[in-house]
């Protein structure tokens, strides 16, 4: 007879809990600045991250008492003496705490185990990891370890509404803000995800982002020629404004418009999506925003998103032109650029909300009169 497959994975999560008891009780002994203890140490969380990569094994590591085990080694160990003295090397620097928030970043994917993370201490010293560029002198290994740092915090933050707001407590946004302007892109990348993420419906995140000075950056990221970088950019803008009037008006002050229409043509097709949201957002602002972002070429490359095979790029431009149309300047511009016959063509779609956005626009652009349609 066959062994049946839940019995194999009762088995398999047997041995992975053996495995984790093994490798939490190294690291309870290993805090220490000796190049064995550090060896160890390094071993284990990286055993420990590789496991926490399969999602139904995360249970079964939390349980076995890995997150204070990891949450220590946050911590750089104390210093013995001798190694101050000597100005020895420090064994695997940076390397130790990047296992540790690479590991704690994926345990925190279930949102049962956000909170279990912060109780343990975590958050503190996830952001003292976020300036240890300051005064490092292997910059390589510390861009990575920051960024493990910052995608930790965004996956605690995730959904969370506490969380974030204890986060912008612990003195996490101004440090992701400065990280903004790293030389390493894929630290400007993690720390705009992390802002992203904070600034998600919390108004106080919002603000104190605002604060720190993040828009000239972001958007002189609008304009990058890394997709990966515009797109988180486009995004963090998106979640300021979103229901906020008084940050849309500082963001459009700080020159984000024409970035973002720029941003309609690239080759990446969720800043193209994020950007048409954003416009929609921009041009409810006032009838001022809304001739602006049409007479600085937006019009075209939305109404050619219309016909575009991505389903989500089509809802957002068809979004974005009914807020535009409700501005009879701009009723005649939609009509004349062909916008029309794709509208049409979108009311016979499945979905409901599309079919609603391309209603919406053509009942703005026939509220023109003078327009013979």
């Amino acid at each position: 007879g066959s062994v049946g497959p839940e019995i194999c994975c009762r088995q398999s999560q047997a041995a992975v809990a053996r495995e984790v008891r093994t490798q939490v009780d190294a690291l309870h002994h290993c805090f220490s600045w000796r190049h064995a203890d550090r060896a160890t140490a390094k071993r284990a969380t990286s055993v420990l991250a590789e496991l926490a990569k399969n999602e139904e094994m995360v249970n079964v590591i939390v349980e076995g008492g890995a997150v204070p085990a990891l949450v220590c080694h946050l911590k750089v160990p104390p210093m013995a003496a001798a190694v101050e003295e000597e100005q020895q090397p420090r064994p695997f620097e940076h390397e130790v705490e990047k296992g540790a928030a690479f590991a704690l970043g994926l345990l925190a994917v279930k949102p049962e185990h956000q909170q279990l993370i912060v109780d343990a201490g975590a958050l503190p010293l996830l952001v003292t990891l976020l300036r240890r560029h300051k005064n490092a002198t292997n910059s390589r290994a510390v861009n990575s370890l920051i960024r493990r740092a910052a995608d930790a915090i965004t996956n605690l933050a995730h959904e969370n509404s506490n969380i974030k707001t204890c986060i912008r407590i612990e003195g996490g946004i101004p440090p992701l803000v400065e990280l903004l302007e790293s030389q390493d892109i894929k630290v400007q990348r993690a720390a705009a995800g992390a802002l992203r993420t904070l600034a998600f419906k919390n108004d106080e995140n919002k603000t104190l982002i605002v604060d720190c000075n993040a828009l000239p950056t972001l958007i002189l990221m609008l304009r990058s020629e890394d997709a990966a970088i515009h797109y988180e950019a486009v995004g963090v803008i998106g979640n300021l404004v979103h229901s906020s009037p008084n940050i849309k008006k500082e963001v459009l002050n700080a020159g984000a418009l024409q970035p973002v229409i720029g941003l309609l043509s690239s080759c990446c097709t969720e800043s193209q999506r994020e950007a048409a949201l954003l416009l929609g957002q921009f041009a409810s602002a006032d009838s001022e925003c809304k001739v602006h972002i049409v007479q600085r070429g937006a019009v075209r490359p939305l109404i050619d998103m219309l016909q575009s095979a991505d389903f989500q790029l089509r809802e957002m431009s068809a979004f974005a032109l009914g807020r535009l149309a409700q501005d009879t300047h701009n009723q005649a511009g939609i009509a004349y650029n062909g916008g029309l016959l794709p509208l049409l063509k979108l009311l016979d779609s499945k979905n409901g909300s599309l079919q609603h956005n391309a209603a919406f626009a053509l009942y703005g652009v026939a509220d023109n009169e003078g327009l013979c349609l």
